[in-house]
């Protein structure tokens, strides 16, 4: 498999993998213990990463979520939390959750390497939150939390890559979420308000947008060696499996 291959293989198991320790009730409970909404956690336990910035900054580097969303929970999270704090909490219950969850998965001493190594040689040139979460120190050293992380890090940067690939695609964010699977459901969870626009002509450059965003991500993946990336697929789908079976916990 190509570099570019393995990207868009891995990619939509990343995306589920990178965000499931977000939606466990000891995640969110994580947000009443700091007095603030589980919206706010989630806006600044993302992007807290980036340290006291203006809610537009926030925006930007988010993308796909609208302005006024992102400073509803941005600003509320800063008037009682620092937001790097809120990001250290957030990654700790990332922590929490993998080793809870992942640590006696099928292969997570040798699905940790790779995801390490795929992070590593990562570029994150116009790539702030993927760049940001790079640098946090990271607060367990089990494997099964080190898969958590990485696969949150893998996730950042697919979501960075496809941000910079929409913005090369001539589209805005809202235009590439209505043009996504989740439709106008997809534009209104992400705070942005009706009316939208016609989607029909947008579809093809979303696809466009998608094969620029494997390309774009590729580079970190051509440190694989050969068969590799078959072997990282399947662990990602060993993975998946894996938490398809456990009860949810707390």
């Amino acid at each position: 498999m190509t570099p570019e291959q393995v990207a868009a293989a891995s990619k939509p198991l990343v995306l589920e993998l990178g965000e499931a320790f977000s939606r466990c009730p000891g995640t969110l409970r994580r947000a009443r213990l700091l007095g603030i909404s589980g919206w706010a956690f989630y806006i600044t336990g993302r992007a807290g990463a980036l340290g006291d910035v203006r809610a537009e900054t926030v925006a930007a580097a988010l993308g796909f979520i609208a302005p006024d969303a992102v400073a509803d929970g941005w600003d509320a999270a800063a008037r009682t939390v620092r937001p790097v704090e809120i990001a250290a909490a957030n990654l700790a219950e990332c922590c929490r959750w993998g080793a809870q969850h992942l640590g006696e998965a099928p292969g997570t001493a040798r699905l940790v390497g790779l995801l390490e190594r795929i992070v590593d040689a990562a570029d994150a040139s116009g790539m702030p939150l993927f760049a940001a979460w790079r640098a946090m120190p990271v607060p367990d050293r089990s494997s099964g939390a080190r898969t958590a992380v990485g696969l949150l890090l893998l996730r950042e940067h697919f979501a960075g890559a496809y941000l910079l690939a929409v913005r090369a695609a001539g589209m805005t964010p809202l235009e590439a979420v209505l043009a996504g699977p989740e439709g106008e459901a997809g534009a209104a969870a992400c705070g942005w308000p009706p009316p939208y626009p016609p989607v029909g002509p947008l579809v093809r450059r979303r696809l466009w947008a998608e094969a620029v965003t494997d390309r774009l991500a590729s580079s970190a993946f051509r440190g694989l060696g050969p068969g590799e990336g078959a072997e990282l697929l399947d662990l990602l789908t060993a993975a998946r499996l894996h938490l398809g079976r456990r009860v949810p916990a707390a």
